[in-house]
């Protein structure tokens, strides 16, 4: 499934935030790695992604982190969760980590030029 993702950098607090266009809120935020929080709905679909210190756990320059050009993937076979996140289609951070959350089996593409 394919999402339009809208995404901020601040870089005064070197934060993160993207969130799928038209989810309004989110019932919990799950660490899926140090610094990345992932926010799901009340159907436990993911809704938002939050990275605090973002420079440093995504592991690259406050300049990249300002690109509009930004996609985020996510996938979830009901036991591990993968969450990838390329700028300027370059791969910048992946994780995969225990689906402890409850998310559901899906396949998202959330991308700010969608």
């Amino acid at each position: 499934m394919e999402k339009r993702l809208i995404s901020s950098y601040d870089e005064i607090n070197d934060t993160f935030v993207g969130k799928i266009d038209g989810e309004n809120g989110y019932c919990a935020d799950y660490g899926i790695s140090d610094g990345v929080f992932l926010g799901i709905n009340n159907a436990n679909f993911p809704s938002r992604v939050f990275v605090f210190k973002a420079s440093k756990f995504l592991n690259t320059s406050k300049e990249t982190l300002e690109s509009a050009d930004v996609k985020i993937s996510i996938n979830c076979n009901g036991s591990y969760l993968y969450f990838d996140l390329f700028i300027e289609n370059s791969r910048i951070f992946s994780t995969k980590c225990k689906n402890k959350f409850g998310i559901p089996n899906l396949d998202y593409i959330i991308d700010s030029n969608y």
